[in-house]
């Protein structure tokens, strides 16, 4: 399942040239995914965030969740980077954030809302050097998800050296101090961005953000095989209905 990038063109503003050479693509083949699964290695390696090994790549049981899309994004054809969105919600409840911060996250789950958890994101250390837009073009999948399943909160598990970037470009709080991540050697914290209260904001700042229906449709669709839960109805909600 592809979406050309070039469908949203006359949506975005301020770097929407990049955008014509861009395709964000589902894995969904066995190759698509050991690409991505190698390609998390060699950033990660380059980060010192994990022990080299033999086997050369970085994968986990939450790939194969059901709530789970692994994109690859690609420029001019080449893979350049990746990032997993996980969709959390009252019975969607597995992710990597969710399992490390169960404290901060379930009660929010069992209160009815919907989260969106951006994890594995990776790139090309030397791709980023020629694209330094690409952390832009791949972080934009995640604001796609919140619109398509219309969530309260996106989340970023984030290094406390890069927990600037998120504040600043997308708004949000550290919500959890860093604790440790399985399989990875560096301790990441929770960030978060009330997404309702926000998406205005952030879209005027970047509006390579923003996206159409049908480009969302594509790349979360999936021909009906993976749904999301109907969201719950609140009783307060259905008190005052």
């Amino acid at each position: 399942m592809q979406s050309s990038a070039r469908s949203v063109i006359s949506a975005v503003g301020r770097g929407a040239e990049l955008l014509t050479d861009v395709d964000y693509h589902l894995a969904e083949t066995v190759a698509e995914k050991e690409e991505i699964y190698n390609l998390r290695y060699r950033a990660y390696l380059r980060e010192g965030a994990v022990k080299p090994s033999a086997d050369a790549r970085v994968t986990d049981r939450y790939d194969e969740l059901p709530n789970a899309w692994t994109f690859g994004v690609y420029l001019h054809g080449e893979l350049c980077s990746s990032v997993r969105i996980s969709v959390l919600t009252s019975e969607w409840r597995e992710s990597t954030s969710a399992d490390v911060f169960p404290d901060i996250l379930l009660p929010r789950l069992d209160r009815g809302e919907v989260m969106i958890d951006p994890t594995r994101f990776v790139a090309d250390p030397d791709q980023v050097k020629r694209v330094p837009e690409l952390p832009y073009l791949t972080t934009r999948l995640a604001y796609m998800a919140c619109e398509h399943f219309n969530a309260d909160l996106g989340l970023a598990i984030v290094r406390p050296e890069h927990q600037a970037f998120y504040r600043r470009v997308f708004l949000h709080e550290t919500i959890a101090e860093p604790r440790l991540v399985p399989g990875l050697t560096k301790p990441f914290g929770l960030m978060a961005a009330d997404f309702p209260t926000f998406r205005k904001k952030v879209f005027e700042r970047y509006p390579i953000m923003r996206s159409t229906a049908f480009e969302r449709r594509m790349l979360f669709g999936r021909g009906g095989q993976r749904q999301v839960p109907q969201r719950p109805v609140l009783v307060a909600d259905a008190a005052h209905a």
